[in-house]
């Protein structure tokens, strides 16, 4: 396993992960403020105060090595648009495991941006940082995200009924997860 890495921009077809920069916070507020958008998430619309406040927090992660290190980068289209974020934190060094999530924009929801941004970070998980698993934990009544987790070949493994107290109601928790040598088997016939 290769735990001591550096952020640098990950390249895909339509999307980059990059960094996020002082440039995306009227983006980045516009986002995290949409109560739409914070539906499913673990914390409410936050103000515009706020979201500066998490995006110096998480411009700065940039460096994997150990439990609870964690990358935030920004969804950015091919023109530098600004899409989403993504979220992947080694949650074990020693088991190889990491758990990875998405937030989009409306304007770029249904696109299949989230799929191919987290196919980004699962390549670099499993062939760059040779970690064991990667997990999704996610509100089973956001569809989008399930069927995200889908379309990259993450099992269903769990279902918890009323798993949490959030925002004045129980909800549940699903949990969908990735081994590498799944990821392996998926990545042979697209590199025949």
């Amino acid at each position: 396993m290769t735990l001591d890495w550096d952020f640098h921009p990950l390249r895909g077809e339509r999307v980059t992960l990059d960094l996020l920069r002082p440039d995306d916070l009227d983006d980045l507020a516009a986002m995290q403020g949409d109560p739409a958008v914070c539906r499913y998430l673990l914390y409410e619309a936050r103000s515009r105060e706020k979201v500066a406040e998490i995006l110096e927090r998480d411009a700065a992660a940039t460096h994997l090595a150990v439990k609870g290190d964690y990358l935030q980068p920004a969804i950015r289209s091919a023109d530098g648009r600004f899409l989403g974020t993504m979220y992947f934190e080694l949650q074990s060094v020693e088991d190889r495991t990491a758990e990875i999530g998405w937030i989009l924009a409306p304007h770029a929801q249904g696109q299949g941006y989230a799929t191919e941004a987290a196919r980004l970070l699962l390549t670099l998980a499993f062939d760059e940082l040779g970690l064991h698993r990667v997990y999704a934990e996610l509100d089973p009544r956001n569809t989008a995200s399930v069927r995200t987790c889908e379309r990259l070949g993450m099992r269903h493994e769990g279902h918890f009924v009323e798993h949490m107290w959030l925002k004045g109601e129980w909800t549940d928790t699903g949990h969908y997860a990735l081994l590498e040598r799944e990821w392996q088997a998926a990545m042979l016939p697209r590199q025949a």
